[in-house]
C-alpha cells in the first residue's frame, strides 16, 4: 500500500506533527508513504517539510500559486500516477479541496482528517473556505475526526455517518525520554518556575489570558518565568499586551523550536489557554513529558486533562481563573508531580502513535477493500448461487 499525505502548512505545529508521527509509524510497518507539502507562494516557506524529512518521511514540496491554481491539482494528479499511490490522506480545507480535485476519475480512495474545530472568528475568506471544504468532504470516502466533538460537527454539516471515524491523534513517546532542559540552560532559569505555553500565535490560542493571568500570579511569586513557545500573526499584538501589563521582564519568547522534547523537559507547568481546540498535540506532548497541565474546557481537552488526576481545567476567556489554577500549583509542588506522573500514564496507556497509526491502517485496509469488492469482476458461480 502506498499513501499520499497533502497538508498546507504554516510550521510544525500539531496537524503537522500527526502527519509526521502518522508517516513514519505507517513505514515501520511496512507500507510506503510519501508527504505532499504546499509551497504556498503567498506565505514564506517554513521548515515544517525539512523536519517531516528528518522523521525519515519522502517529502514532496507542492508549488501553489493561490487559492485556485489549477497546475497545482495537475502536479498532485501526476504525482498520484506517477508514485502509483493507493490512498490519498488529506489534512486542512485546502488540502481537501485540492485532493479531491487531483484524484477525480483515478478511482483512488481519499480520506481527510479534520484535526479542528470550524472557527467561529475565522477571516471571511477561511469560513468561505470551510464552507466549500464540507461541500467536498461530502464525496470523500472517510473523514477522520480527532474528537467526538469534531465527529458530530461532521454529522451535523451532512457527512454520511457510515463515512466518518473519530481516531484521536497519538505522539511518539519515545521523543520525550530522557530530553534535556535545554531551554532552562538558554534562560538561565535556575531554581525559578518556568510556566509555558506552545502553539502558533493566532488569536484562537487565547495567549492573551495566559498573559493576564501572568500579570496577575506574578504580584504573588515575582520571580516567576513565562514562556511562549511558537511564531504567528498575532505576536506584535501580544507583544504590545505585554508592554501595557508591566511583565516585560518576566516572559520569554522563543520563537518557533525543533526541539520540543527539550522545551517540555524545561518547564515546570503547560498551560494550553486556547479558545477553540480538536485533540491538541501540545497537551498530549506536555502530558508524555509529565508535566501538570491547565487547559480549557474547549474541543477534546476534556479526554486529556483530569481535574486532580491530570491537570486543571478553566473556562476559556476566564483568566482569573487560570491565574488561580496557576497559584495552586506553584504552592503544591507535590501535586504537580503527581499530576505529572498520571499524564504521562494516560498518554503511555491511550494516546501512543502505534495505537492511531493502526486505527488508520484499518481505515485504509477498509477502504482498500471495499474498492476491491467493487471492481470485483462477475464470476459464473457467483451467477449460479
Amino acid at each position: 500500500m502506498k499513501v499520499l499525505h497533502l497538508i498546507s502548512s504554516g510550521g510544525m505545529y500539531g496537524a503537522e506533527a500527526v502527519v509526521a508521527t502518522l508517516a513514519s509509524n505507517l513505514q515501520n510497518l511496512g507500507e510506503d508513504t510519501i508527504v505532499g507539502v504546499f509551497d504556498n507562494a503567498h506565505r514564506p516557506r517554513n521548515d515544517a517539510s525539512d523536519r517531516i524529512e528528518k522523521a525519515g518521511v519522502k517529502v514532496i514540496r507542492i508549488p501553489c500559486r493561490g487559492r485556485a491554481d489549477r497546475q497545482t491539482v495537475g502536479v498532485i494528479r501526476k504525482l498520484i500516477r506517477t508514485e502509483q499511490v493507493d490512498i490519498l490522506h488529506s489534512h486542512g480545507y485546502k488540502a481537501d479541496i485540492y485532493g479531491y480535485f487531483a484524484t477525480r476519475r483515478l478511482g483512488i480512495p481519499i480520506i481527510a482528517t479534520r484535526h479542528n474545530q470550524r472557527g467561529l472568528r475565522h477571516t471571511l475568506a477561511i469560513r468561505l473556505y470551510e464552507f466549500f471544504d464540507i461541500l467536498f468532504l461530502r464525496h470523500f470516502n472517510a473523514v477522520a475526526a480527532v474528537s467526538d466533538l469534531i465527529a458530530e460537527e461532521l454529522l451535523r454539516a451532512g457527512i454520511a455517518p457510515q463515512k466518518v471515524a473519530v481516531i484521536g491523534n497519538g505522539i511518539d513517546l519515545s521523543r520525550f525520554a530522557g530530553a534535556s532542559p535545554t531551554l532552562s540552560e538558554e534562560l538561565n532559569k535556575g531554581q525559578r518556575l518556568l510556566i509555558g505555553t506552545a502553539g502558533r500565535l493566532i488569536p484562537q490560542k487565547g495567549i492573551e489570558y495566559f498573559l493576564m493571568a501572568a500579570s496577575e500570579v506574578l504580584k504573588e511569586f515575582p520571580s516567576l518565568l513565562f514562556g511562549i513557545v511558537g511564531e504567528g500573526p498575532h505576536r506584535s499584538t501580544l507583544e504590545r499586551l505585554i508592554k501595557d501589563l508591566g511583565i516585560k521582564r518576566s516572559v520569554v519568547f522563543t520563537g518557533p523550536r525543533a526541539d520540543m522534547p527539550n522545551v517540555y523537559a524545561s518547564l515546570d507547568v503547560f498551560v494550553l489557554p486556547s479558545l477553540e481546540e480538536g485533540m491538541p498535540m501540545a497537551v498530549l506532548e506536555a502530558l508524555a513529558s509529565g508535566l501538570p497541565v491547565i487547559a480549557t474546557k474547549v474541543g477534546a481537552i476534556t479526554k486529556l486533562v483530569f481535574p486532580n488526576r491530570t491537570g486543571i481545567l478553566v473556562q476559556p476567556r476566564e483568566a482569573k481563573d487560570l491565574a488561580g489554577a496557576l497559584i495552586s500549583l506553584i504552592r503544591d509542588p507535590e501535586l504537580r508531580v503527581r499530576l505529572g506522573q498520571n499524564g504521562r500514564s494516560l498518554v503511555r496507556n491511550e494516546y501512543s502513535s502505534a495505537v492511531m497509526s493502526q486505527r488508520y491502517l484499518r481505515l485504509y485496509e477498509e477502504l482498500l477493500n471495499e474498492k476491491a469488492q467493487i471492481r470485483k469482476p462477475i464470476s459464473v458461480s457467483d451467477l449460479t448461487t
